[in-house]
């Protein structure tokens, strides 16, 4: 029983990082119909700016504290890295969807080239708080303290965004926006400075999921940005292309069919069976890849 309760455990934990990773894809997508390729970079450029500022901290200071305020500059990061791009590279080219591909494809591929002029390719460790490395009885199990912190955070994100676009004037506009744009614009409200918002919104959350996945890997490096991605997109399609509640369930199906796999078949198992379940999801439900709204 311990042993389940530890599998299901850490399968939350993980897919609590991978709903963090594609919140803010989801968002954009679903919001904005933009494909966002380039959400590897914010991922992997949170995760940077988070270590440098715990690297830059005084050593007195405890590393708990060092994490937070790493993460809070992380977010900033984010935020205006979304920002900017959306402004220069994305806002060109939004009826023109083969472009935007090409631009975030490249974006994200001149990030990891720059990250490693900077940084090196070799991975830099990534120091964690006692607490964090440390567990939690609970059923008999010994669950890790940093994939219950995963889960916490995960779901007071899931909350804030739902709660945004649901019961604020902000989340209004931009619902509205995604309706009827020219409606809204003749109101006198500027929608293309909403829709920098919604894309800064998914640069500091692609930054949060960059610091949290640097904590559960234990380091940060160029490529990681890329691979958590991967399983970003596979959430993103199987919860249905711009729904947060769907991305949600799907993060947490992920998670715990990687986990299981793995542990009561063999190591590496786990993401053929999330490649399977992503192909069973396309087969019986194909309309997954046409979306809907967050």
């Amino acid at each position: 029983m311990s042993e389940l309760i530890l599998i299901l455990a850490t399968g939350l934990g993980l897919g609590a990082l991978y709903f963090l990773a594609a919140s803010g894809l989801s968002l954009i997508y679903g919001l904005m119909g933009v494909l966002n390729f380039a959400h590897s970079a914010f991922m992997m450029l949170g995760a940077y700016a988070g270590w440098e500022t715990m690297q830059r901290l005084p050593d007195g200071m405890s590393v708990g504290v060092r994490l937070v305020l790493a993460v809070v500059v992380a977010l900033v990061v984010g935020a205006l890295i979304g920002a900017v791009v959306e402004v220069c590279l994305i806002r060109p080219l939004y009826k023109h969807h083969i472009q935007q591909v090409l631009v975030t494809v490249g974006l994200s591929l001149a990030a990891v080239a720059v990250a490693q002029a900077v940084w090196s390719a070799d991975p830099k460790p990534v120091q964690k708080p006692t607490w964090m490395a440390s567990t939690t009885d609970i059923g008999g199990a010994h669950l890790p303290n940093d994939r219950l912190l995963f889960v916490v955070v995960a779901l007071l994100v899931f909350a804030g965004l739902m709660a945004l676009l649901r019961y604020t004037r902000l989340g209004l506009i931009i619902r509205a926006g995604v309706e009827n744009r020219t409606m809204v614009e003749a109101l006198g409200i500027n929608v293309q400075g909403t829709f920098t918002i919604v894309f800064a919104m998914g640069g500091a959350a692609a930054a949060l999921a960059g610091v949290l996945y640097s904590q559960y890997a234990g380091s940060v490096s160029p490529a990681q940005g890329g691979s958590l991605l991967i399983y970003a997109f596979i959430v993103v399609v199987i919860g249905g292309m711009g729904s947060l509640p769907g991305t949600a369930v799907a993060a947490v199906a992920v998670g715990l069919v990687q986990q299981m796999a793995n542990y009561y078949a063999a190591s590496g198992v786990g993401d053929l069976s999330v490649v399977l379940l992503l192909a069973v999801v396309l087969l019986v439900r194909p309309a997954s890849m046409k979306g809907g709204h967050a």
